[in-house]
């Protein structure tokens, strides 16, 4: 795509970009069931996701200007390839479709991808993060990479948490999206008690747990399916909450830190479990003795 090529999407006005900016506002998201993905890395995952279970591609179109069409060929012949409209626009039109204030020039428009719930169970999953009234959607996004990267099943948002598909949870989670399940609006009861249904361990991490992750980890009891639940940024997690879950854990703070944050939290007790799960020496039952 040459850099001369006369931009497919150049008004405001257009029925296109106006639909595009809409989505901005989660009540149109949900009414559209649709979102939208920023930057390189979310659109170039968007096009090797592939087909949803009804059959279409879960990207709708991808817009792009002529600058970031050259500088991203490989994205370009890759939707080309699957059948996929791209279109070129100007500048302006891409700053007032995304959300970034520099935006990276390319965005693809997507289908809602997100997992039910029952199906998540299916799969007999042995890790899942479980975000309980998260309502930053940077956050949000981050513990969803993080998950990602440490190998998890899926990632379950109960219904008081942030919209997975916020465009700042969209773009924190850099891509992370397209790449596990991810359940949404589930109930933190109904979560709890069919993921224990299902064999999986429930593990609260919160500060003022009477078990800490060391203890956890020198028990050899974290190589059992789990679900960790991390809570809200400001106020952890609530005395109902922490009553649901089989333990309390708490991740050890051995400097002179008042605590870390969710993210942060999400990533030191994610791949703690992890590592016990792919330990050669296995793991014991929960509440087995050395």
């Amino acid at each position: 795509m040459a850099s001369t090529d006369i931009p497919q999407l150049s008004s405001l006005r257009s029925p296109r970009v106006i639909a595009a900016r809409k989505l901005a506002r989660r009540a149109q998201r949900g009414k559209d069931r649709r979102f939208l993905a920023e930057g390189p890395q979310a659109v170039r995952e968007a096009v090797a996701f592939g087909l949803l279970p009804g059959g279409e591609h879960a990207v709708v179109e991808i817009y792009l200007t002529a600058e970031a069409a050259e500088r991203h060929a490989e994205i370009v012949a890759d939707a080309r390839a699957a059948g996929l409209p791209v279109l070129t626009a100007t500048d302006e039109v891409i700053a007032d479709i995304c959300d970034t204030v520099t935006p990276q020039g390319i965005v693809a428009l997507c289908r809602f991808l997100d997992t039910p719930f029952a199906e998540v169970l299916r799969a007999r999953p042995k890790l899942v993060a479980v975000l309980a009234n998260v309502r930053d959607p940077g956050n949000a996004g981050t513990v969803l990479r993080t998950a990602d990267a440490a190998g998890a099943d899926a990632v379950v948002l109960t219904d008081a948490s942030v919209d997975l598909y916020n465009p700042k949870a969209v773009r924190a989670s850099v891509g992370s999206l397209f790449h596990l399940p991810v359940a949404v609006g589930v109930p933190i009861e109904q979560a709890v008690a069919e993921l224990t249904a299902a064999g999986v361990r429930v593990l609260a991490a919160d500060g003022a747990g009477e078990r800490d992750l060391d203890h956890e980890l020198d028990q050899g009891t974290l190589g059992a399916p789990t679900a960790w639940i991390f809570g809200n940024e400001a106020w952890g997690l609530p005395e109902q909450t922490r009553a649901l879950a089989d333990e309390v854990v708490r991740v050890p703070i051995h400097g002179h830190a008042e605590s870390l944050n969710l993210a942060t939290a999400a990533a030191v007790c994610l791949y703690a479990s992890a590592r016990a799960q792919r330990s050669p020496a296995g793991c014991r039952e929960p509440g087995t003795e050395r």
